[in-house]
């Protein structure tokens, strides 16, 4: 989930990150389908987070045969990387604190 933060973020940033990446948000979304499937093995969850993850491999795919190929250039420095990632690791630890047992329910980091 720390790597669906930080993709997520960096769809938003223009860095280096977001370059390698192509389309950083489909990434971000098939990067957190795969970590719930993962960590989550009933059959609702399979089907909702495996339909999900089946959805960004079609959306890559068709935006591939589009000729959508992102940012092709990154800017100069190393900067908005680290803002990226900081920015990624301060979401990640919000929605694993915050958001997800006040919300969903379910207590990421403990009880």
């Amino acid at each position: 989930m720390l790597f669906a933060t930080i993709f997520i973020v960096a769809a938003f940033i223009p860095s280096h990150i977001k370059t390698k990446l192509r389309h950083p948000m489909l990434a971000s979304i098939k990067t957190w389908a795969f970590a719930h499937l993962l960590s989550n093995g009933d059959l609702g969850s399979i089907l909702l987070f495996g339909t999900i993850l089946a959805w960004g491999v079609y959306a890559r795919i068709a935006t591939k045969r589009r000729g959508d190929f992102g940012p092709q250039t990154a800017p100069a420095g190393w900067i908005n990387d680290a803002i990226v990632v900081a920015v990624g690791i301060v979401v990640y630890f919000a929605l694993g604190y915050a958001f997800h047992p006040v919300v969903i329910g379910v207590h990421v980091f403990g009880t």
